[in-house]
């Protein structure tokens, strides 16, 4: 298979490039705009294999889009460029329309202008995957149960209300022209070269510089927390397995409050490098609430391991510990992130 990627130096883009040519014979395109969160790194060896093609290019360039199908001819579409971060999205919501709502109908039409180009066959086995967020779904009360492919939307944020509308447009694109797209909806994903202003790197990073751990609220927001490499695989499974019309709600079954993700990794991070100064959780500091901080996130997977046939391989505590030995080896990447894209600030303060 064929794969046009996008976002594929970006955090979960990545892993999924890693997956594919590691695990598969599939060849990938990555369209990629490289911005601040993006990384060449994180593709790691991917080059090497002959089967890996690099574009810088922003997807709301719908004739530089045209241009790339053309050339590559895809058999499939995974699209996981956008902006992600809701704290960006508080404190400027315009370029996550631009990225999320205008690139992704840009990819839409260059995606139908090249699939109804194609002869009959071809036309039938073409896949347009659109990767979304649970975001969408709004907030769970601490009793509702968790989301699944049939939750209604409710956006909260700039960054939710952004990635509903590209999951609107996917399907109109499907039921009104026939392109075969199909949306998959995930929980909070943490791992390996995850970009610091996210709260498990944040976290790690300043509890392992001796640094203030910022707790928003009371730190009992829960998260749903699906290891990045097991979703990577359940994403690759979609594109080769997906329907056309389809939904598929991907978690792990990890829920965890934000304060009991942040001891954790004080605690790991004790074990593994002690602090002279004593236990990290003296480190921790409750500050504001952001606003309009949804409650609590967590995702039902069972239709999504049916039809898919996967399911989640790491537990939290695994994948935590993994993703923390990962930090510890791997400073030199993230040491030039904060000293040249991201110094740790607060982002999100805006009202």
């Amino acid at each position: 298979m064929r794969i046009l990627l996008t976002g594929g130096c970006g955090f979960i883009g990545s892993a999924v490039i890693r997956h594919i040519m590691r695990a598969t014979q599939h060849s990938v395109l990555n369209v990629d705009c490289m911005t601040y969160a993006a990384s060449a790194e994180t593709i790691e060896n991917a080059a090497s294999t002959g089967r890996y093609e690099f574009a810088q290019v922003n997807i709301t360039d719908t004739a530089a889009l045209n241009t790339l199908f053309e050339k590559f001819r895809p058999d499939a579409v995974m699209h996981l460029a956008a902006e992600s971060h809701v704290d960006r999205s508080i404190d400027g919501p315009g370029v996550f329309i631009q990225t999320n709502v205008v690139g992704t109908y840009s990819l839409l039409e260059a995606a139908r202008k090249y699939w109804s180009s194609l002869d009959k066959q071809d036309r039938e086995t073409f896949r347009f995957h659109h990767i979304s967020t649970d975001e969408v779904f709004g907030a769970l009360e601490a009793n509702d149960p968790p989301f699944t492919e049939t939750t209604p939307y409710d956006p909260r944020s700039p960054y939710s209300a952004s990635k509903a509308s590209s999951d609107h447009l996917v399907r109109a694109w499907y039921h009104t022209y026939g392109l075969p797209t199909f949306v998959s909806n995930t929980t909070n994903n943490y791992g390996i070269w995850h970009f610091p202003e996210k709260l498990i790197p944040l976290i790690t990073i300043n509890a392992f510089e001796g640094k203030e751990l910022p707790v928003y609220g009371k730190g009992d927001n829960v998260r749903d927390w699906l290891f990045v490499e097991d979703h990577a695989e359940a994403l690759v499974k979609a594109v080769e397995k997906g329907k056309p019309g389809e939904t598929y709600a991907i978690g792990a079954r990890q829920p965890r409050t934000n304060l009991d993700v942040v001891t954790t990794i004080c605690s790991v991070l004790d074990e593994l490098v002690p602090d002279a100064q004593g236990p990290r959780e003296r480190l921790i500091r409750y500050v504001s609430d952001r606003p309009g901080h949804d409650f609590r996130y967590e995702i039902d997977p069972s239709h999504a391991e049916c039809t898919l046939g996967w399911k989640a391989k790491h537990d939290f505590e695994t994948g935590i510990r993994l993703t923390i030995e990962w930090y510890l080896n791997n400073k030199t990447w993230w040491e030039g992130i904060r000293a040249r894209r991201y110094t740790g600030n607060r982002l999100g303060t805006s009202a």
